[in-house]
């Protein structure tokens, strides 16, 4: 999840965000309503400008939901009672993708 994130921003647009996961912004909207931990700041538009914490909250729901098939309330639940596990599994899965995509690569060079 890392690389989603430049070093110096201070704030995402729901764009990047959902640009990010490769989901609808309505998706993005959904999930910070039912998850009280995605709380997006707004500017004098009415704007949300999401945190690099609501991105790696955002994350979390996107792995549960999304990558495991776990419900919404499966995934709060998930989430209420083992935060940190379920981010380091999410952290091992992001990196376990990066090297498949290296090794399909060096595959493909070889050829």
């Amino acid at each position: 999840m890392e690389d989603y994130l430049e070093d110096e921003k201070r704030y995402y647009s729901i764009g990047e965000v959902a640009t990010m996961f490769d989901v609808n912004t309505s998706l993005i909207r959904f999930w910070e309503k039912e998850f009280d931990i995605i709380k997006p700041k707004k500017n004098k538009k009415g704007n949300r400008l999401f945190t690099p914490k609501d991105v790696q909250n955002l994350k979390l729901i996107h792995h549960l939901v999304k990558e495991r098939g776990f419900t919404l309330k499966g995934a709060k639940s998930k989430l209420k009672e083992n935060r940190e596990d379920t981010a380091r599994i999410a952290e091992v899965v992001d990196k376990l993708k990066m090297i498949k995509q290296a090794l399909g690569e060096i595959r493909k060079d070889l050829d």
